[in-house]
């Protein structure tokens, strides 16, 4: 039940990601001196959160993705929807942060991978969560099969005298 749509998003956002964060680091040195004090703290304090964030919304959207897991999965899309979401869009609109073109052009890029990772992650966990459902239900009737007349399962006839 893996999605492959979300996979290859967060597989070219794992590739995107480094160029990214070296790309934003350079155009932030390059425009340093003509920042406010005031934006100064708030790029480098959303880098230093956006990167950490980015680590492990990846990771987790990996794990959960591939292992099917529901939980991982879920926590992945919610850092994605509640930090990375939010992170991106003020790194692209902020219009008192005087973006560059080579910085607005990484943050767009970026920004359409966490918006489809947003949409699609949703479609993901959707379907993995009625397929555990349904798969937790047909078990349900698999042990109906090993039960006796009595609701007890049958005794197992290899241990017995």
């Amino acid at each position: 039940m893996t999605n492959l749509p979300l996979q290859m998003a967060l597989y070219f956002n794992c590739f995107f990601f480094p160029l990214w964060l070296v790309g934003s680091i350079v155009v932030l040195e390059l425009k340093w001196n003509h920042l406010s004090s005031l934006y100064q703290i708030i790029l480098a304090a959303v880098y230093i959160v956006y990167f950490i964030i980015e680590v492990v919304r990846l990771y987790l959207g990996y794990l959960g993705n591939l292992m099917e897991r529901v939980p991982e999965l879920a926590g992945s899309w919610l850092l994605t929807l509640l930090l990375s979401l939010p992170l991106m869009a003020l790194l692209n609109f902020n219009v008192n942060a005087t973006l560059l073109p080579l910085e607005r052009a990484l943050h767009l890029i970026m920004g359409l991978f966490v918006l489809v990772e947003v949409v699609v992650g949703y479609l993901a966990i959707r379907s993995m969560v009625t397929y555990q459902v349904t798969k937790y239900h047909l078990q349900q009737f698999a042990d109906l099969d090993q039960m006796d007349d009595d609701g007890g399962y049958f005794p197992d006839t290899r241990y017995t005298c």
